[in-house]
Formats: C-alpha cells, structure tokens, sequence
C-alpha cells in the first residue's frame, strides 16, 4: 500500500509539471508572436517595375509588427495593381521576401476575320492597347465590348476569341481572332392585341423591318434592342394620335431562331377604348391677353378623334402666339380629363406667366463632320439670351433647311441653377455630295444624258460647290459654281459661277447656240423669312444657224451684261419634305447698258402645300414669265423661254410654244404662265422602301415670239391653252434617286411635240 501510494504521489507531481511546463511555453510563444518585428523586406522577381514601387503597394512596412492579416492584405494590393500576374510573401529569418512575377507589356493589337467592323472602330473601343500592361480582365472586358458592338451591328451569333503570343523580354502580341458569323435578320415581326390595325399596318409606323431580299442596303432589318425600344415609342404616338388615349405597350420580345440567324420579334398591346375630345377651354393668367384669342389657337373642336398631335400643335400655337406677343416665358400645360363612360376627353389649357429662363449653355450633338460653327451660326438663339420657344422652332427649321442632317432634334433640360436652360442640340448628319446621272426618252426617240457632281458641305464648313456637266445630242453644258453662305462672318452669302452651254437644236430649229461667261452674286435676308439676292453676269452669246429658218432667226455673236435681284419667301413647314404652308418668289434681271444687247425679264414662283389627310399631301404651284426688249429691240433666241420636259410634263424639251410652219422648229416665246396641281399617293407598301407617287395636272400657256417670217402664215404662236396629266412615281433607292414620269396631254396645239415617258437616277456620296 505505501508502494503504491508512493507511486501515485509521484505520478500526480510529474503530471503537474508538465502541466506547468506546457503552460508555461504556451505563454511564451504567445509573448513572441506578439512582439516579432519586420526585419526587412526583400522583393525579387521584378525586372521593369521598381522594388520601391512594390514595397508602396504593401500595406506592411519594415519596422512594423508581423501581422498575418496586413501580410494577406499586401498580397490582394499587389494583385489589384494589375502589374503582377502571381504574388507570395513568405517569412525569412526575421523579415518578409515578396516573390513577384511581373505581366507582359502589350506589344501590338491586332484583329483578325472582322469585315463588318473595321479595325478602328474596334480599337477605339478596345481598353488594352500598345505599351500598356496586359491582364486577363482587360482581356475578357474588351472580348465582351466587342461582342456587344457586333450584337448593335446585328450580328448576335458573333464569335470572338484572344490569342496571346508570348514575345521576349516579356512582351506579348493580343490578337482577337473574330468569327462574325451570318448578320442576324427579323424574320417576322408579329403584333398581339391589336383589333383597330392589322400587323400590316403598324409594322409601317416602325423602325424595325422583317428581312427581305430588296433591303440588302438597309440596317433596320437587322436586330437591335434600342431600336426596339424607340419603336415601343413610335406605336405609342400612332395609338395616341388615333384616338386611343389609354394605349399601352405591354411588353415586346425577340426569340432566336435555333440557328442563331434571325429573330423573332412580338410585341403584346393594350389598345384600350376610343375617346373624341370634348369641349375645351383656356385658362390664363396673362390678363393682357382676351382669351378668345387663345382659345381660336386651339386645333381640335368638340366631336373630333382624340389626337395627341393635336394637343402638341396647340401648345406650339399657343407658344407661338404668346412669343409673338411678348411672353416668351409663358408656362402652357394641357390637363386632361377623361370621361370613361362616354368615351370622352376634356383638355384645359393652363397658362401661367412663368419667371424669365435664361440660356446656359447650347450643346451640339452628332455633327462629326460639320463644324460646330455651321450650325451655331444658323441658331437664332444664342448662349446667354433669353430662352424663346419661337426662336428655338425657328432655329431647327433652319438647321433642318441646311439640308446637311436627315433628322434634327432639340432638347431642353434644367441648367446649374433654377432660372437656367441647357439646349442640347441633336443632329443625325447624312451625305451631302451628290453624284447625278439623268437619263430621258422623248416622243422623237431621242436620248439625253446628263452628270452632275455637287458638295453642299464642303470640308464641313456649309460651303457649296457644284460641278455640272451635261453631253447628249443636244445639249452640252459646263458649269462651276461656289458658294460661301457666311461671307466675311456674316450672314451674307456670296459666291461666283463659270459657265459654258451650248444648245443643238437640230430636232427644234436646226441650230446652235452658245453661251460662255461668268457671274457673281451676294445674298442676305431681309426677315426671317424672307431673302433678297443681287447678281450679275457677264457672257458672250452666239446663234449659228445654216438652215432655211435663218431669216426667222438669224445669226449672231453678242456681249452681254446682266445684273438683278431676286427676292424670295418661304413660310413652309419644312424646306425638305413640306406637307403645309408657301412659299413665293420674285425675280428681275435687265441686260445693258454696257453689253450689245437689251431687256427686261421678270420671273415668278409660287408654291403651296396642305395636308388633306395623313400621306395625302396637295402641292399647288404657279410659274410665270415675261421678257421685252425696252428699246424696242428684238428678243435674242437664246434668251426666249423654252417649256416642256421637266418643265411642262407630257410635251418633248421644248414641246411647247411658237414654231415655224415649214420646218417645225421651235422658236421660242417672250411669256409663258405654267400651273401644276398634284396630290400625294399612299401606295399600301412599307414606308421604308422609299417609294412615293403623286397624281398631277400641269397646265399653262406660252406665246408671243419676237420672230418675223418673210413667209405669210410661216409661224405658228397662240397663246393657247395646254393641259396634260399623268403619275410621277419616286424611289429613294439602293443606288440613289429614281423618277419616273408618264403623263398624257388632254389639251393641245396640232404642232406641239408630246413625250410620254421620262426617266432619270441619280446616286449620292
């Protein structure tokens, strides 16, 4: 027992120390962990990065306490630097050793199977680019920016994937080897829940088409969700301007057809009830106004359909009105109030005399090739004036008349402080050199060809050059002109012209006439609307005739000197595609006193346009004529007014008119009245073809010759009455501008020349 006891003390002190002990070695490498200092920090594997710049990505510094999270830490900055593709930190005798190995420099960039998309345009997208240092993430970023570009472009079945060629001296060459892959087309676009339209219908209100054959030039037939979503827009305004004030799209979707080649797009809508406008009414606070007045402004009465568009109208007109009275700040809002059960919606024009806004700041949009100053110039609004809704229609107007954009837009939106605006002007440029080729076929199988190569922005600077040059078997004419719209930084226009015409009129009366000179003129407005051109021209012109109508009109060579004016207004809605409103002008030209010969010419135009029903647009136009000699002189042949052709639809060039009874030549007329009335044609197609037609009457007279026939009854000149008809038929094609013209006389003389059919294209760059 005491052996046993004693053997059991022994064991229960033994097991104590170590108890001790290791408690005791516990605490000690506790006390040393805690108070280990950072030695040193040595970096190796760097060769063009700086041991100091590793060492100020560390959050860890010599000196500082080893801490296992500040160590880790150290680790993810280096990695986040982007310099180094693998990072380690390891303990060495009382300090830290930073293993690094440093990522490639990009040498070059490259693209490889891209067609569609050319390589700038992938490069100014590209992230990673020469000299730069190449990570991954730059990498599958610009893979991902690149297939996003194809997918705007159409092309949703793309394929792109990086190559990287190791280089010495750690550089590597990127290249993205791309499989574009076939464009992916629409190949139906379907609508759902739609009664009041069929799919026909209101697949012309929208961008996006189906993919046909025909549209190979075309981008809208192509796949594209901002597209898509601006035609969730469009099929909004066409519901609202139809009467259905509570449409809605409800949702729109695209499904890929299982070969990646097309899509399928549908659009689900609610078109809700038909509503008419009740009796509306205007409420103002602007006391010097009657309100009888404002409310003759408003566009739609009592009884009619619900239009959206009409709404907009009356607050321009009302804008329109309160502008030209004085109150460019006036606020005008339209409120609505729908009666449910009659299906009827009251509009209360609210205006309220606002506080004074000024302009801030006018951003131009979209011009990459215009100057910022060809378009500023035609504002008539400028930084730091009063903001004025007239004026900025105004401005658009004519930005849209430049004829350089195919669509102008103008957004407002608030400035820096509340009694400021921004004006962000939005423009979509499109080709303003022209490239013409005409072609026509008379009644007497003649051909005539003419080219034409005109620049209406040159360089961007709106400056206007034109190179004409026409050869067929009648006619050849060369001519330069040049045109600096803003002369001296005003608004003057001013330019000169060199010219060359000579005419054969073997067919008409067997001679020839020429005509070289040259010519300038300066324009200016003299209103908003209104425009006033000065000009003169100096040339020499000869008539050689060798035929028996020489005693008629006999041969000559003379100088002359030209000066004029022309005066021109225009109060149409568009200068391109006008559906409302006229335009007039006005023109005098006097021959002499210094050249050879003398006269009078006075000429007019008058043009107007008005909308009968939507694409249904009647355009009524007048021209008129008169030339007399104020000394009693003999009007030159050369100068005499010539119609028909293009002119006077139905008769051959110079189909019309005084002519000679033996030989049947033309001799032209010193007073000519010409009137056309034609009315657009909705043909039923889509509106994206580009195809327009307009049924026409042209009808008009021409007369009164200076030539005197040595022959009793020789010569033919009544002022007659003409009258033909026919269709004119427009493509904007693949390859440029196409017309056709069939018309038919109804009334004529028995020695006018009729042609039947004309044709002319025309291509732009």
């Amino acid at each position: 027992m005491r052996f046993q006891g004693f053997r059991l003390a022994v064991f229960f002190v033994f097991a104590c120390g170590l108890s001790f002990g290791a408690h005791a070695q516990e605490a000690g490498e506790g006390a040393t962990s805690e108070t280990e200092i950072i030695q040193f920090i040595r970096v190796e594997g760097t060769q063009r990065v700086e041991e100091e710049t590793v060492r100020a990505y560390m959050v860890v510094r010599e000196g500082m306490v080893d801490d296992v999270d500040m160590v880790d830490q150290s680790v993810k900055t280096l990695f986040a630097s982007g310099l180094f593709s693998d990072v380690t930190i390891r303990r060495s005798e009382g300090g830290l050793i930073v293993s690094v190995v440093e990522n490639p420099i990009v040498n070059r960039v490259s693209f490889e199977g891209n067609g569609a998309i050319n390589d700038n345009t992938l490069t100014d997208e590209a992230e990673l680019r020469p000299r730069q240092v190449y990570t991954r993430a730059r990498v599958q970023d610009d893979v991902e920016r690149f297939i996003e570009i194809y997918r705007q472009s159409g092309y949703f079945a793309s394929r792109i994937e990086p190559k990287v060629i190791q280089l010495p001296q750690n550089r590597v060459d990127v290249i993205f080897e791309i499989n574009e892959g076939p464009i992916t087309g629409i190949r139906s676009i379907n609508f759902v829940g739609n009664k009041a339209f069929d799919d026909d219908r209101l697949r012309e209100e929208i961008i996006t088409s189906e993919t046909r054959w025909w549209r190979f030039f075309a981008s809208s037939d192509s796949y594209d969700p901002d597209r898509l979503n601006y035609d969730r827009q469009r099929l909004r305004r066409v519901y609202l301007s139809k009467g259905y004030a509570d449409f809605r799209v409800v949702s729109s979707s695209a499904e890929l057809t299982r070969n990646g080649e097309e899509f399928f797009v549908t659009f689900n809508i609610e078109e809700g009830e038909l509503f008419t406008f009740a009796n509306s009414r205007v409420r103002s606070t602007v006391e010097t106004i009657e309100i009888d007045a404002l409310e003759g402004a408003i566009e739609h009465v009592e009884g009619d359909r619900y239009d959206l568009r009409k709404i907009e109208d009356t607050e321009d007109a009302l804008t329109k009105l309160l502008g030209e009275k004085g109150f460019a700040f006036a606020d005008i809002r339209a409120r609505t109030r729908r009666d449910r059960e009659n299906n009827l919606i009251r509009v209360e024009y609210v205006i309220e005399e606002g506080p004074r806004v000024y302009v801030e700041r006018i951003n131009i949009n979209g011009n990459d090739r215009t100057h910022d100053e060809v378009l500023r110039r035609e504002m008539r609004i400028s930084e730091g004036d009063a903001f004025n809704r007239v004026l900025l229609e105004r401005s658009r107007r004519n930005l849209r008349g430049l004829g350089y954009f195919s669509s102008v837009d103008i957004e407002e939106s608030p400035g820096s402080e509340p009694d400021k605006t921004i004006i962000d002007v939005n423009v979509v440029e499109q080709s303003t050199g022209e490239l013409t080729f005409g072609i026509g076929y008379s009644s007497a199988e003649n051909v005539t060809t003419e080219f034409a190569i005109a620049e209406r922005n040159l360089l961007g600077r709106g400056q206007r050059l034109n190179l004409r040059v026409g050869v067929s078997s009648e006619v050849q004419r060369y001519a330069l002109n040049f045109t600096e719209p803003f002369f001296l930084d005003r608004r003057v226009a001013a330019g000169f012209s060199l010219f060359n015409t000579e005419n054969d009129y073997d067919n008409e009366a067997n001679l020839e006439t020429r005509s070289t000179g040259v010519g300038g003129q300066v324009a200016f407005p003299l209103s908003e609307d209104g425009r006033l051109s000065l000009f003169v021209n100096l040339s020499e012109d000869e008539l050689t005739n060798t035929s028996s109508s020489s005693l008629v009109n006999p041969g000559y060579q003379v100088f002359k000197e030209e000066i004029g004016y022309y005066y021109s207004i225009d109060k149409r809605d568009d200068p391109i595609d006008p559906t409302d409103g006229w335009n007039f002008g006005f023109g005098q030209d006097l021959a002499g006193p210094a050249g050879d010969i003398s006269y009078l010419r006075t000429t007019l135009i008058a043009n107007y346009y008005h909308e009968i029903a939507e694409g249904w647009v009647f355009h009524g136009r007048a021209t008129a004529g008169l030339i007399y000699d104020y000394e009693g002189g003999v009007i030159n042949y050369s100068d005499r007014f010539f119609k028909g052709g293009s002119t006077f639809r139905g008769f051959d060039r110079s189909g019309i008119g005084p002519r000679q009874v033996s030989t049947g030549y033309a001799l032209g007329a010193n007073r000519y009245v010409v009137g056309t009335t034609e009315v657009s044609l909705p043909l039923g197609i889509p509106k994206d073809v580009g195809m327009k037609a307009n049924a026409f009457i042209d009808f008009g007279a021409l007369g009164d010759t200076d030539s005197v026939s040595f022959v009793a009854n020789d010569i033919e000149d009544e002022f007659a009455f003409r009258a033909t008809t026919g269709l004119s038929i427009s493509w904007r094609s693949p390859f440029g501008p196409v017309r056709f013209d069939f018309a038919r006389a109804l009334v004529k003389e028995d020695y006018d020349d009729t042609r039947f059919f004309r044709f002319s294209v025309g291509t732009r760059f």
